[in-house]
């Protein structure tokens, strides 16, 4: 009985680690976004859109590293003392998906405002 639940925690642990952990906001990689969709923007806008985009990723970012964060006191309070709570790791990959997105907008951005030579 406790060969089982020996495997039954060190898989568990294995799990948690491959694929319930959040990821932190920095690990997010950036999905491309095409510059041509702001080509009928000014530099004022390009300005404007760069910072909503700025404060939005700052927000992600934050949630995300807190649930990395959070993750790995549950994965060490989890393997020492309640195996179950090892099902509940994760940030949302709904939060990680944006915030990829926005980070690919946010170098579109940059890309089209050296177009327009925007200081």
């Amino acid at each position: 009985m406790k060969e089982i639940v020996k495997k039954f925690v060190c898989c568990a642990t294995i799990v948690a680690f491959l694929g319930g952990c959040a990821t932190a906001g920095k690990d997010v990689a950036s999905t491309y976004v095409s510059p041509i969709q702001y080509s009928n923007y000014d530099c004022d806008q390009l300005r404007q859109e760069l910072a909503r985009i700025n404060g939005r990723v700052g927000q992600l970012t934050g949630r995300l590293d807190e649930a990395a964060t959070n993750d790995k006191a549950i994965v060490g309070v989890g393997m020492l003392l309640f195996w179950p709570a090892l099902f509940a790791l994760g940030g949302t990959k709904q939060q990680e998906a944006e915030l990829s997105r926005l980070k690919g907008e946010y170098e579109a951005l940059q890309t089209a405002s050296t177009n327009k030579k925007c200081s």
